[in-house]
């Protein structure tokens, strides 16, 4: 009888083991990492034109600019002076919230000295604001 219970103990334990391999091993395939515009510049060598990644920062101001061939803006690490700067042309409509100052992470592959991406997500904060009382104008409809 105690031989059997040793067995199913250790059985349940493998079992366990097997389960929690497998579950972190799922977690990790699904993170998604992003490079700043320093780190981006830094190891542009190991992304060949075409391979994938995503950058994160922030837009500089003033370097918005919509043209026919898309929109093209420059990203930064910080707002400081000694930030590196990665020039990005993105196709497609930006998100709502997209402006100078803003947070993004772009998804896309370099194209010489230019980031083309096709994907964004804008960064912001979690509070909600409700608007403001007032009369309502016509491009509030539904």
């Amino acid at each position: 009888m105690r031989r059997y219970r040793l067995l199913i103990v250790a059985a349940l334990g493998a079992a366990l083991l097997l389960l929690g391999v497998l579950f972190v091993g799922n977690i990790n395939g699904n993170l998604v990492y992003y490079l700043t515009p320093d780190e981006a510049l830094a190891q542009k060598a190991d992304f060949t034109e075409g391979r994938r990644l995503q950058i994160g920062g922030l837009v500089e101001e003033g370097s918005v600019e919509s043209g026919p061939e898309g929109l093209r803006f420059v990203v930064v690490s910080d707002t400081g002076t000694a930030s590196s700067a990665v020039t990005v042309r993105y196709e497609g409509s930006p998100a709502q919230l997209f402006r100078p100052g803003i947070g993004v992470v772009l998804e896309g592959s370099w194209n010489g000295p230019t980031f083309d991406a096709d994907t964004m997500i804008v960064k912001h904060d979690s509070n909600y604001r409700a608007p403001e009382p007032g009369p309502a104008t016509a491009g509030d409809a539904p």
